[in-house]
């Protein structure tokens, strides 16, 4: 198992390509629980904005979990792969602070994206897909 950051954001996707693999606040919940449920990760959270979409998962399989996005989207993975970004163990955590910060937004220091991360944590544990990592 490694911690990833699975992707895609303003700087590497249009935002045609962002808002196919968008997920509403109604199919958050379930979103989580079913990659936890499928095996494919064992811990995830979803941060999805109207600049990105990220999923910060601890799986055994990159690959599986982006085929998962792709299936959940009903988008050929071939479509999706050259927008996505997956970044593990360490450069997922230094990423994801560089989120909160503001540092990876369209407007760089916004302080909005920490609030969405809060929300993205809280949903996961709701969902029950929040663990230690």
């Amino acid at each position: 198992m490694q911690l990833l950051t699975l992707g895609v954001n303003h700087h590497t996707a249009p935002l045609a390509i962002r808002e196919q693999v968008a997920f509403g606040p109604e199919k958050l919940a379930l979103a989580l629980r079913e990659l936890v449920h499928s095996q494919r990760a064992s811990e995830a959270a979803i941060l999805s904005t109207c600049n990105r979409t990220e999923l910060y998962v601890n799986t055994p399989s990159p690959e599986d979990v982006v085929q998962w996005l792709a299936d959940f989207h009903h988008i050929d993975r071939r479509e999706l792969a050259p927008y996505l970004y997956a970044l593990p163990r360490e450069k997922a955590a230094q990423h994801a602070f560089r989120v909160a910060a503001g540092l990876d937004s369209m407007v760089l220091g916004e302080t909005q994206i920490l609030g969405q991360m809060k929300q993205a944590v809280a949903a996961a544990e709701e969902a029950g897909t929040l663990g230690l990592l």
